[in-house]
């Protein structure tokens, strides 16, 4: 015989609700264990690890309310099923809300009997799956942290290193303006270094320490240091960025890199899916206590299906312009810049027609109450 498929644990007073159940699962691939009171019930639980708890509602000593309470104290995965010979709706409402999937009154059938503990054993399966796509995407993101300091930070900083020495050694040998070009490849290189140390942070750190940084940020900087850093693919697909209220005077308080970054990659998003030729919409509006940041394209759109998926770390739609793909962390990042601002990001789509993806953020307001 092979190895059970499922554990369950049976919890009641009455030896003889607990001899039909044990024999209307018999046949099945399931381990069985009892216990005849509550406390021994959450004991046998600690030790016994199931899938499946079926527990009497009304016990002497503690509940069978109070066993799900602290069963699902140590792991809040185990799936449970109420019995009662006094089923209520209150009583059934109490047990919903103390974990229970579903809720049994006395007697039972034998047919309904095996119906439920399939049907709790269906969910218990669905929720260990879901646990484990939680494990595989935090392995990805460190892995991918990984790849980023080694691949990335590491050549990057030895090549930080010989320019600042190269700029030393060349110092009175340099014209005006090759020193100038040489102080903007300094900056350019400390600017990636720490955008690389800022996508450490948010991949496999605590996002909100971005917070230690914040500060007044005028909107109109963030805008205008996103659009010269996507200008270039712009020009070279031919595609015209137009704005709209982005010579705002409003202020945010935030870290104004990670905010340009996260406009970036919903700039470099539109272009990539826009067709050439195109515009692409950049509008700032304020909206009571927010400002909103829209950025529209007329390009290939977004499925449906697709939408709910899109701003989920490595995700990347089957369906992509042109043949184009990323590494499906452009738009998570955004997210997790946003929201560490304590705003919101969403997107509207419509296949053939375009995407509208909108940055809306808490505006900062002088001591009087108005908007900077």
């Amino acid at each position: 015989m092979s190895d059970p498929q499922y554990k369950i644990l049976l919890i009641d007073d009455e030896e003889v609700v607990l001899d039909s159940c044990v024999r209307m699962l018999r046949g099945s691939n399931y381990e069985v264990a009892t216990a005849n009171d509550g406390a021994k019930g959450v004991a046998l639980a600690k030790e016994f690890h199931p899938d499946l708890i079926i527990v009497d509602l009304k016990m002497p000593g503690i509940s069978g309310l109070e066993v799900l309470e602290q069963v699902h104290q140590f792991d809040p995965t185990i799936v449970s099923i109420m019995l009662t010979g006094y089923a209520t709706v209150g009583s059934a409402v109490d047990a919903m809300k103390k974990g229970a999937c579903d809720f049994l009154p006395k007697p039972i059938t034998p047919d309904e009997f095996r119906l439920v503990v399939t049907r709790a054993l269906e969910r218990r399966r669905l929720i260990l799956e879901a646990q484990a796509l939680r494990r595989e995407k935090e392995l990805l993101r460190e892995q991918f942290a990984a790849i980023v300091s080694h691949e990335l930070k590491s050549p990057l900083g030895a090549l930080q290193q010989n320019l600042f020495l190269l700029a030393e050694e060349l110092s009175d040998k340099l014209t005006d303006e090759q020193r100038q070009r040489m102080e903007r490849m300094k900056v350019r290189v400390t600017d990636l270094m720490k955008l690389i140390q800022t996508w450490l942070r948010l991949i496999s750190t605590d996002i909100s320490k971005i917070r230690d940084h914040f500060h007044p940020v005028a909107l109109r900087d963030v805008v205008a240091k996103a659009i010269e850093s996507v200008q270039n693919e712009a020009t070279r697909k031919a595609i015209e960025i137009l704005t709209e209220g982005a010579d705002t005077p409003c202020r945010v308080n935030g870290d104004e890199g990670t905010l340009v970054q996260a406009l970036v990659n919903l700039l470099n998003n539109a272009i990539k899916y826009s067709h050439s030729g195109t515009e692409i919409q950049l509008r700032v509006t304020e909206e009571d206590d927010k400002v909103a940041i829209a950025v529209s394209d007329s390009g290939v759109g977004i499925a449906p299906d697709e939408l709910p998926h899109v701003f989920e770390d490595f995700y990347r739609a089957p369906s992509s312009a042109q043949g184009q793909q990323g590494a499906g962390l452009g738009l998570p990042l955004s997210r997790r810049i946003v929201e560490a601002h304590d705003g919101t990001i969403s997107v509207t789509s419509e296949p053939g027609k375009g995407s509208t993806f909108v940055i809306r953020l808490p505006a900062l307001k002088t001591s009087q109450g108005e908007t900077l």
